[in-house]
């Protein structure tokens, strides 16, 4: 069995939102396991599904850049929101999204194409601000979208300048229909997405595994109930059915009017757009996401400076 440490319990608090002893005895059925912990813990109902370990960690910047039937998002990060703020550090994140327009928008591409301010792939022009600048800095994620006909939409939320934010939205719309059409529902549903977070498109697109879990730790929570086995399984399939809801985009309440669901807007938008609308894709960069930041004692640190 393994040890149940007070960095293990720690770390379940943080990730759960649960008490100590809580943390420690969902660790002791689970043998350690932290995933496990979490649904064991979930099951119980003392933590909620989407409770998130810790503060974001990285600084910097989501940069997006769009041309044609093509967009695409970066995340550039920084150590400090200090140096995000920095005009040179902006016109870098900028700089990188449109030199990543000529890419597969792959991180790897993105940082051997060349940056035409530099005339330096863009991996050494970040070196080069580092130095300048005095602050580690990566290109961390990158994304791109096309289509052949109709629009990638884009939305920056809380935005820093021109195409710089903490969050970027891109969404796919392939249609024949009104570009300008087109671009005002896609911006709505790009606006939706970062309210929303939606795992997949459609709920036959959500990722298997994590409809697995869901189904799981729904089952334990229904055999809690005391029912029968048959009663438990319809008890299940309705709760998997709202999960799915919930959790994939077009089934999602609209957030511009709750009382359609995006599908169903988008449905509405092909009377004035003249033509089928299609999303064929999205993607949701959230500066810092899932990266853990090391919280420091500030006291600790001035006292340890004062006694040299």
């Amino acid at each position: 069995m393994a040890e149940i440490t007070a960095a293990l319990v720690k770390e379940l608090r943080e990730k759960s939102g649960a008490g100590m002893m809580d943390c420690k005895k969902a660790l002791a059925e689970t043998n350690g396991d932290i995933e496990a912990a979490i649904d064991w813990l979930r099951a119980k109902g003392i933590a909620k599904a989407d409770k998130k370990s810790g503060r974001t960690a990285a600084e910097g910047l989501i940069g997006i850049a769009a041309a044609g039937h093509k967009a695409v998002v970066v995340e550039i990060n920084s150590e400090t929101d200090f140096v995000a703020r920095n005009d040179a550090f902006q016109d870098l994140v900028r700089g990188v999204a449109n030199v990543a327009l000529s890419t597969d928008g792959t991180v790897e591409a993105i940082a051997a194409a060349t940056y035409p301010a530099s005339g330096k792939p863009v991996a050494d022009t970040i070196k080069d601000a580092i130095a300048t600048i005095g602050e580690n800095m990566t290109l961390r994620r990158a994304a791109m979208l096309q289509v052949e006909h109709g629009v990638v939409a884009t939305y920056v939320h809380n935005a820093a300048g021109d195409g710089i934010g903490k969050l970027g939205v891109l969404v796919a719309l392939k249609s024949v229909g009104d570009k300008e059409v087109l671009s005002s529902i896609g911006r709505q549903v790009a606006m939706h997405i970062a309210a929303t977070n939606p795992l997949a498109i459609r709920a036959e697109e959500v990722d298997p595994a994590v409809a697995e879990r869901e189904r799981n730790v729904f089952i334990e929570q229904s055999r809690a109930s005391g029912k029968p086995d048959n009663i438990i399984e319809k008890m299940v399939d309705g709760r998997m059915r709202k999960f799915f809801e919930e959790v994939a985009l077009l089934s999602q309440a609209f957030v511009v009017n709750p009382e359609l669901t995006v599908g169903q807007a988008v449905k509405d938008a092909e009377k004035l757009a003249g033509a089928s609308i299609e999303v064929t894709g999205m993607a949701r960069l959230l500066l810092g996401d899932g990266v853990e930041k090391e919280e420091t004692d500030f006291a600790a640190e001035v006292a340890a400076v004062a006694k040299g």
